[in-house]
């Protein structure tokens, strides 16, 4: 929400319903901003602030009047309303920032910001339509913001206004969401750490299930014995109403401090009444919902394989807690279970060749086997898979009905065996034939998560992140509870061809003892005598089946004194699940499949107003003493979106500690993942992998004149290219000519720009344009679609419509006393993730990642430069731990940065050979 401190103060205020907010004020402008997550640990991502010290002159300019989060959960489905308000109080405008982290799986419903008295609503567009409008608003130079991040569960909502002089502003954000019931409950989590004195500070909770309450409650983990008596909550058979409102006096951590107490977890469980086997069916207002989760049913036993990955890049923490995590989960297998152990690098080694029943001896023995489970080697996904499927499928026969499931643990890429991911998918799809349950889990931040999700969804199964953190091993042995009581197989819910119509999905693989099947539809006709509902299943022993007649929930009679609750909730919820089945098909289906659900989805999408993959969040800014503003947009991210911010936040906070990366590393291709690259020096390639902490490098050794492409995406026509030229001396040395880049061309075809950069000058070209400038200009040039900014003598920085960005380093250098003089061009990129998936080039390849393996470490010529063995691209490399020098911060003097070093011109890590990077001209993609 909102916050103000004088300028180099700090000060947060936080919320999380899921949401976790903080502001500050640097410059005159107040920002809102989030952590990841608030993990609990020392590897969560540190605000920018959190380095600063905190000023005892803390004279406000902008006073937080007040901060909201109300949430009504009608029958599990859940609308929260996020309100907070502040009044300017300084003699002049200042930009303030509203900022709200809410559950990755709720879709943004509604946005209004009310400003002296006028109102400002955000409007639900086709996100291609509001990308236009937001490009144009940006060509034109007007203030345009387009704001994603996400932490565990969250994304966040962010937008800016400028507030006048002594006026107010109040931001309202809507977000809606079916809650998930995870082993026998469901949960509102609100974090608080407002750092600071809210005036009205308010969490409110009101829970409406026609079903009845079976228990509800609530705690913090900030709560002492003089904030508990705070915590208000009222629960009747159907309802329930919690609120947390405490005042400013005791928000203090003492009489005379401004500091708060509150900081921590505020935590809403409960759980409804199950009296039925049938579950429950409720129709309003022409749609039904259907909740079913019957008690007291027996459990069924499970066959189960864990297909452990131990590729050289698990090694340290990850390998350590994926032990211990194992040796607790294989305590809790049941007597009845039986189970499997696979471990797989290049080679798969399985613990025994059969399964074996979940006996005190086997499973002693299974713990002693995962205690000598060591890290070695590159990744064979595909093999340990179909290992796992053949397994199971020798254990089928019996009359005993019983649940098979492999449940794979993996961190990154397969580069051994087969490597293609629409193959191994195809492949296992084929394998597992629908007989069977897949769990994929992903751990750490360089999984492809978007290829183990599918694979998982194509296979009765789901597929789960598990975060580098110190939690790693609970993360791990949660998974393992929510999916270690199958308690039904192949449910089949089934209803009256002429009483519904627009079923959402309704056949569900497995039901597992805590969690709930949700179905939902449209009714065609009201009479509710004709409405029959069936439910069959595989159960323990037998087959489950059970039928009855669906109630009408009269919610009028129910809560007479509530008018309503939150609109039509029952038609939303349908629509919800709807969309999400609608955008999952848009992922799995067949072309036809795709095309079809994504069309209908982006139809509900608008009709529903929802933020989806499919449509941003339009906010049309009121025009400020500077002149109209550009729209802000809301986005609700992809998955590959998302990896790729959060791989980003984490890159800005993370340490530069490469030498703890050393002994083994891996990054993978990913969705708009952000890697540094550039050349330098004569010519030396550094692939600069932030996310992990490491650097991979090479070198190109071509002839005078020559001219290398380095950056190339044919769907933008982007290029860059750059000539090379002889090092300058007396005597030609025994190891060759060095050769130094002494020409830069960049052109981009869309927007016809031409960019020429040599020691002496810089040419800009653009509609029929020109400008040239000498380096000695201390410059800043600023047209529709680039900017350039000329700085010391030796620093070009260029952005292309604020999506590409790269700096050209000019280095003027004395090779001797006797003067040999030479002038030479270095070339930084500073932002590509939104290149095309087609950028190539020496560079550009690399702009969304690379899949690599390091390690084998030994000794190398020189105890510095150790070498070791680099699994990329099929390819397995001899590396070097070698040191380049990175002048995109430090022109002058460079900074040192550990790599990787690749020999023989990068054969191996770059595609084909150097000889094909060449062409014939400056601005000339052919040869």
């Amino acid at each position: 929400m909102l916050r103000s401190v004088m300028p180099g103060t700090w000060s947060t205020l936080l919320l999380w319903n899921s949401l976790y907010i903080f502001i500050f004020l640097v410059d005159g402008a107040v920002f809102i901003t989030r952590n990841e997550d608030m993990q609990r640990d020392a590897e969560a991502v540190a605000s920018p602030i959190s380095r600063q010290k905190r000023s005892t002159n803390n004279a406000k300019t902008v006073e937080v009047l007040s901060v909201t989060v109300h949430c009504t959960v009608a029958s599990r489905f859940a609308h929260t309303v996020v309100t907070s308000s502040a009044l300017n109080k300084a003699n002049s405008s200042q930009e303030i920032f509203f900022e709200v982290d809410l559950p990755k799986t709720a879709f943004i419903t509604n946005f209004t910001m009310e400003i002296e008295g006028q109102v400002y609503i955000g409007k639900v567009n086709e996100k291609e339509k509001a990308r236009k409008q937001y490009d144009k608003a940006v060509s034109k130079g007007q203030t345009a913001g387009l704001v994603k991040a996400s932490g565990r569960t969250m994304e966040t909502f962010s937008v800016s206004v400028n507030i006048r002089a002594k006026s107010n502003v109040t931001f309202i954000l809507t977000y809606e969401e079916l809650l998930q019931r995870k082993l026998g409950q469901y949960e509102i989590l609100t974090r608080i750490n407002p750092k600071q004195l809210v005036q009205n500070f308010e969490i409110v909770a009101d829970i409406y299930e026609a079903q009845g309450i079976a228990f509800v409650d609530a705690a913090g983990t900030f709560l002492s014995n003089e904030l508990l008596p705070l915590v208000k909550k009222t629960v009747t058979d159907n309802k329930a109403h919690i609120s947390f409102s405490p005042t400013l006096d005791q928000q203090r951590k003492c009489p005379e401090c401004d500091g708060s107490l509150i900081n921590g977890d505020f935590i809403i469980k409960y759980d409804v009444k199950r009296a039925s086997s049938l579950g429950d069916i409720q129709i309003v207002n022409g749609y039904f919902v259907h909740f079913f989760a019957p008690p007291d049913l027996p459990r069924i036993p499970k066959n189960v394989v864990f297909v452990i990955d131990r590729s050289g890049s698990m090694s340290g923490t990850k390998m350590t807690q994926t032990r211990e995590a194992m040796l607790a989960i294989l305590q809790d297998l049941h007597h009845e279970d039986h189970f499997g152990l696979i471990q797989f690098s290049s080679t798969i080694l399985q613990w025994k060749n059969s399964l074996m029943k979940a006996t005190r001896e086997n499973v002693t023995n299974a713990m002693e086997y995962v205690k000598r489970i060591r890290d070695s080697g590159s990744t064979d996904i595909n093999g340990a898979v179909l290992r796992a499927v053949d397994m199971l499928k020798r254990e089928k026969g019996g009359t005993q009905t019983s649940v098979d499931m492999i449940i794979l643990l993996t961190d990154g890429m397969p580069n051994s065996g087969e490597s293609s991911l629409p193959k191994i998918q195809k492949n296992v799809l084929k394998a597992i034939g629908g007989n069977m349950s897949l769990f994929c889990l992903g751990f750490g931040n360089n999984v492809d998560y978007s290829f183990l999700d599918v694979m998982a969804k194509q296979n009765k199964g789901l597929a789960r992140r598990i975060y580098e953190a110190s939690d790693a091993t609970l993360q791990l042995q949660g998974f393992f509870e929510e999916v270690a009581t199958p308690l039904l197989s192949e449910v089949d819910l089934r209803y009256p061809d002429n009483v519904v119509e627009s079923l959402t999905p309704h056949h569900f693989s497995q039901l597992f003892n805590g969690s709930e099947i949700v179905v939902a539809g449209r009714l065609s006709d009201n009479d509710m005598d004709n409405f029959l509902v069936e439910v069959q299943a595989d159960g323990h022993g037998n087959d489950f089946q059970v039928q009855g007649k669906a109630r009408v929930a009269e919610w009028d009679q129910i809560y007479p004194e509530q008018e309503y609750i939150f609109g039509n909730f029952s038609e939303r919820l349908w629509a919800y699940l709807t969309l999400q089945q609608l955008l999952e098909t848009s992922e799995l289906g067949s072309p036809e499949e795709k095309s079809n659900a994504t069309a209908k989805a982006l139809e509900m999408s608008l009709k529903y107003s929802f933020v989806t993959p499919l449509t941003s969040m339009v906010v049309t800014k009121p025009e400020t003493e500077d002149g109209p503003s550009g729209p802000l947009i809301a986005d609700k991210l992809t998955e590959g979106e998302r990896r790729f911010v959060e791989k980003d936040v984490r890159a800005q906070a993370a340490p530069k500690d490469s030498a703890r990366k050393a002994q083994s590393v891996r990054s993978r291709p990913a969705a708009r993942q952000r890697s540094y690259d550039n050349v330098d020096g004569d010519p030396h390639f550094m692939i600069e992998l932030p996310e992990r902490e490491d650097t991979l490098c090479f070198d190109i050794n071509g002839s005078p004149g020559t001219i290398l492409n380095l950056v190339k995406d044919s769907s933008s026509g982007f290029l860059v290219n750059g000539q090379l030229v002889a090092k300058k001396q007396k005597k030609a040395s025994a190891s060759g000519v060095k050769t130094y880049f002494d020409h830069i061309g960049v052109d981009h075809q869309a927007l016809g720009v031409r960019l020429e950069v040599t020691t002496e000058f810089i040419t800009l070209s653009q509609d029929g344009q020109q400008v040239k400038l000498l380096w000695s200009d201390q410059a800043s040039l600023k047209g529709p679609s680039v900017k350039l900014k000329v700085m010391n003598n030796n620093s070009l920085t260029v952005t292309i419509r604020d999506y590409i960005k790269f700096k050209v380093v000019r280095h003027t250098k004395v090779w001797s006393k006797r003067h040999y003089h030479q002038d030479y061009l270095g070339f930084y990129t500073l932002e590509s993730h939104r290149m095309s998936q087609e950028v190539h080039g020496l560079l550009g390849q690399f702009y969304h990642g690379i899949g690599f393996e390091v390690g084998d470490q030994r000794p190398g010529e020189a105890p510095e430069k150790p070498d070791a063995t680099m699994y990329v691209k099929g390819h397995q490399l001899n590396v070097t731990r070698s040191w380049h020098q990175d002048f995109r911060k430090d022109v002058q003097r460079g900074v040192h940065v550990p790599c990787w070093f690749a020999h023989s011109n990068g054969t191996g890590l770059i595609d084909g050979s150097a000889s094909d990077y060449i062409v014939s001209g400056l601005f000339k993609t052919d040869k």
